[in-house]
């Protein structure tokens, strides 16, 4: 017994190494897509991609990684805003790169692909090249220059061979937005959720092509999955290097932006028939403070369309409730004398217009909203009737 065990563990191993040899072919490379699973951070929530290249030749083994960036920048905050942080290309040792997930307890996945030795030839040398200082940095582009396209692009459009990729859209109708909203609900991350449906304009509620998919490593990974050249799949092999061990992360808090917005809608709303001196002052604050902030905000996203590089931040249809006039028109919710009644006439009609044709626009608002869009609606309605509550009679 003990004999044919040991027999067939040879056999194994025997199996493994042929394996092994005639994957890496007469140049002794070997590559491969790593695949992270997302991580708890925002920064990390949509997962990440990289190219393992091992050469047995030199005694090599590499991670080729085209998300990285200088934290270090003295400029980084305003060049993130802007739109103007370079991204670079970095190596590093594959078990370095794999103990940095571990320790991160994210699941990496490993797609062995099917190259000739020409082939993984020229994809190591275009790697050489763009590790070059003039070549390392990349102006990065969430949706159409990231991390993981990179890799799509080198992988999928240098080869000597045509690629047919299979479908890895969930339906015909997947939008990008639809595709980030699933990370960030995924990992109960609903205010970032919402500040990203605020700043992001109507270009990420258009139709993506399969190919646009894949600018998302999960999708990276089914693609080439999926896809088949003249000399067969281009995937060969899979395996697990780490799998995550799971944690209880809990059901989240129930303070989501939905709820908080109700509430405050609720009580804005109760408090409005009021008339006594406290409800007055709350009110007070209240008005200033709903049309203020969103007069900043709507200033805010006036800059991010026309003073940054970023073009999924432009044609934004939330400027149609965030109207950066709003910010001035704050300082006249209290005032008795030259009251601007047209002005919050017209932001009462605007808004309950918005609310109604919510669903109807090309661009998908986020539905947490609609409360506060109600309450410059309901506050405007009071403010425009002399209901002025910054000062009592």
């Amino acid at each position: 017994m003990v004999k044919s065990f040991r027999s067939f563990l040879l056999l194994i191993f025997l199996f493994q190494v042929s394996v092994a040899v005639s994957q890496t072919d007469s140049c002794g490379l070997r590559i491969s897509l790593l695949t992270c699973s997302p991580g708890e951070e925002l920064y990390s929530t949509f997962g990440h991609s990289a190219l393992r290249v091992t050469d047995y030749k030199a005694g090599t083994d590499i991670v080729y990684n085209y998300g990285t960036f200088d934290f270090q920048d003295p400029d980084f905050l305003l060049k993130f805003t802007r739109g103007q942080l370079l991204y670079f290309l970095d190596q590093e040792s594959f078990q370095g790169f794999l103990n940095d997930y571990r320790a991160e307890n994210r699941s990496v996945r490993e797609q062995l692909l099917n190259l000739s030795c020409s082939e993984k030839m020229q994809m190591q040398q275009a790697l050489f090249i763009n590790m070059r200082d003039e070549n390392r940095s990349y102006k990065y582009d969430f949706l159409f220059d990231n991390c993981t396209t990179r890799l799509r692009n080198l992988i999928l459009r240098n080869g000597a061979n045509s690629y047919t990729t299979g479908n890895v859209l969930p339906n015909p109708e997947t939008t990008f937005r639809d595709h980030i909203h699933h990370y960030l609900n995924e990992n109960k991350q609903y205010w970032s959720k919402l500040g990203i449906d605020i700043l992001l304009g109507k270009k990420m509620d258009r139709d993506m092509t399969n190919d646009e998919a894949m600018f998302l490593p999960d999708y990276l990974e089914k693609g080439l999955d999926s896809t088949f050249s003249s000399t067969g799949r281009l995937v060969t092999a899979k395996q697990v290097l780490f799998e995550r061990k799971e944690t209880d992360t809990g059901t989240g808090s129930i303070f989501t932006p939905t709820v908080v917005f109700w509430l405050l809608f609720l009580i804005t709303a109760l408090i409005s028939f009021f008339t006594g001196p406290k409800f007055k002052k709350f009110l007070s604050v209240l008005d200033f403070l709903a049309f203020f902030i969103t007069g900043m905000l709507g200033c805010l996203l006036i800059f991010m369309w026309v003073g940054t590089d970023h073009n999924t931040t432009q044609n934004n249809l939330n400027l149609l409730w965030a109207i950066p006039t709003h910010a001035i028109g704050a300082f006249f919710t209290g005032s008795k004398k030259n009251r601007p009644v047209w002005y919050f006439r017209i932001t009462t009609a605007a808004c309950l217009l918005l609310v109604i044709g919510w669903f109807l626009l090309p661009q998908q608002l986020d539905p947490a909203l609609i409360p506060w869009v109600l309450i410059i609606a309901l506050r405007s309605f009071f403010i425009a009737r002399g209901q002025s509550f910054r000062t009592s009679k």
